[in-house]
Formats: C-alpha cells, sequence, structure tokens
C-alpha cells in the first residue's frame, strides 16, 4: 500500500493540474465566443460571393480565366489546417488522419502530392513524413486578419498559374461546440465546383438574370483572387473555432477526470491512514497485555 506521504503529494499534483485545466477551460470559452462571432459573420459574406462567382460562371459560354482552367491528371497542392497548440483533444489528430488517407488516395490515382501546412501541428507531423511541405505558416490564429489569408491565397494563386497543379483544402468546420467536421474542397481552379464548396454538397440550381457592369469576364478577373482568399479565409475561423470549442471540451473532461482521481486517492489516502492508526492501536493493546 503506498505511504501517506506520496499519497497526499499526489492528491496536491492533481489538484494544481485540475486548477490548470479549468483555468483553460474557462479561456477557450472566451476565446470561442470571439472566434464563433466572427465564423458566423464570415459565412453570408463567402456564401454571397460564392453565389455570385456561380452566376457568373453560369452567364460565361465560354472563359479565359486562368484560375478557371482545368488541369487534367494535375499534382495536387493539399493545404492542412490544423492548431499551432495541442490540449484540444482529437481535433489535431482527426485532421492529420483524413489528410494521410486522401494524400494516399490521390497518390494511389498516380498523382504527385505536395502539402502546404497551417498551423504548428501540421508542420511537425508532415516534416517525419514523405510528402514534401511547399510552405508552412504558422502562429496565425492569435490575431488572424484577412490579410494573412489574402497572403496565403496569392502565393496558391501563383502555385496554381505556375504549374500544372490543383489546390485543395482541408479545414475543420465548425458546427457547435461538440461538433466539427473536417471538410475538404477544391480551392483552384474556380469552376464546375465553386471555391469554397465542399466536395459533398451539390451545386445550386437556381439561377437569375442580372445585367453586370462591367462585363462578366472583367469582373470575374477581379471576383476569383477575391473569392479565393475569402474561402480561405473563411477555413481559417471555422478552424479557430473548431480548436477552441474541441480545447473547451478537452479541458473540460480533464477537469472532470481530475476530479474522480482525487476522490479516489482521498479515498486511498483514508483507509491508508485508517490502517496506519488501527495497526499503532494494536501494538499499544498488545504492549499493555504484555505488560500484565
Amino acid at each position: 500500500m503506498p505511504s501517506l506521504q506520496h499519497t497526499r503529494r499526489r492528491i496536491v499534483s492533481v489538484k494544481n493540474t485540475q486548477k490548470i485545466t479549468k483555468a483553460m477551460k474557462l479561456v477557450s470559452a472566451a476565446k470561442l465566443r470571439r472566434a464563433q462571432e466572427r465564423v458566423l459573420a464570415a459565412r453570408p459574406y463567402a456564401d454571397q460571393m460564392t453565389a455570385l462567382q456561380r452566376q457568373l460562371c453560369r452567364n460565361l459560354t465560354s472563359s479565359d480565366q486562368p484560375l478557371m482552367q482545368r488541369k487534367t491528371g494535375a499534382n495536387v497542392e493539399l493545404v492542412v489546417v490544423s492548431a499551432d497548440r495541442g490540449l484540444c483533444g482529437s481535433f489535431n489528430a482527426q485532421m492529420f488522419r483524413h489528410a494521410v488517407d486522401l494524400a494516399e488516395r490521390l497518390e494511389a490515382e498516380g498523382r504527385v502530392v505536395t502539402l502546404t501546412t497551417i498551423g504548428r501541428k501540421a508542420r511537425d507531423f508532415f516534416r517525419r513524413r514523405r510528402w514534401p511541405i511547399t510552405k508552412s505558416w504558422v502562429q496565425l490564429f492569435d490575431r488572424l486578419q484577412f490579410e494573412q489569408a489574402d497572403a496565403i491565397a496569392r502565393e496558391l494563386i501563383e502555385l496554381f498559374t505556375a504549374s500544372r497543379v490543383e489546390v485543395r483544402l482541408l479545414f475543420t468546420e465548425f458546427r457547435s461546440v461538440v461538433s466539427q467536421r473536417v471538410t475538404g474542397q477544391v480551392l483552384l481552379p474556380v469552376g464546375g465546383q465553386a471555391a469554397g464548396e465542399s466536395e459533398d454538397v451539390a451545386p445550386d440550381s437556381a439561377a437569375g438574370s442580372y445585367l453586370y457592369e462591367p462585363e462578366e469576364d472583367q469582373l470575374l478577373a477581379e471576383l476569383l483572387p477575391r473569392t479565393v482568399a475569402v474561402q480561405l479565409f473563411r477555413a481559417l475561423l471555422e478552424s479557430a473555432a473548431s480548436e477552441q470549442g474541441a480545447r473547451m471540451m478537452a479541458m473540460d473532461s480533464a477537469s472532470r477526470n481530475a476530479g474522480q482521481m482525487i476522490g479516489r486517492l482521498t479515498l486511498i489516502y483514508n483507509k491508508t491512514r485508517q490502517a496506519a492508526i488501527t495497526k499503532e492501536l494494536m501494538d499499544i493493546v498488545g504492549g499493555a497485555e504484555a505488560l500484565r
């Protein structure tokens, strides 16, 4: 049976850990509220921009826009969005599992896969894997702004236009505090499948009739790069909110587990202490009997 001092130290250690996990849960809850507000504000704008881009593409019988040119059998640049920190449950592990499965499936089709990682965890994970990393972006989520997403989008657009490559995006979509889903979409080329449209979502069939000024082709030339940046920014916001939701649930679970462990250790401590007291009483009684 463990000593009283050892058990007492373990109880103190677990209580200190519980204080940390409770504090991290509160911090994550505060960050989640702000991140959720930003996601809810960004979704309508991103959806309307995608709808406008779809409408323009339907109105054009042909277009020479570089960002709409499909490249049959092209290699794939896979953009993987993860967190910069851990302690968020299975948030990062789920992303990596989906990313590895997708990369292996694309390789089975005879396509070469390279990676662009967003988040320190993705960089560290894929650095030890066989797929080469084109570029890594870290420490974006503490002060996430549209300019950061725009800079990443510009580099992806340059990569797409300069080489025979297709750009796919993997991120975690925020649904609720307890529900986040890894989502994949084709970011480039923009065309038959609109940027920002998930692979498992059918395109909207509703069509309208509008007059545009300037002409559709000229408008698309300005709109398409902005659409890619907006969809990437939305994905980063979704991932940031999902990370905080996952971390809040993980810290809540850790706090409850710590409480249960404290209860078990306290029971062991009381049993050990009672056994020691009983043994001392038996020694005293035995000594008294021996003196009679």
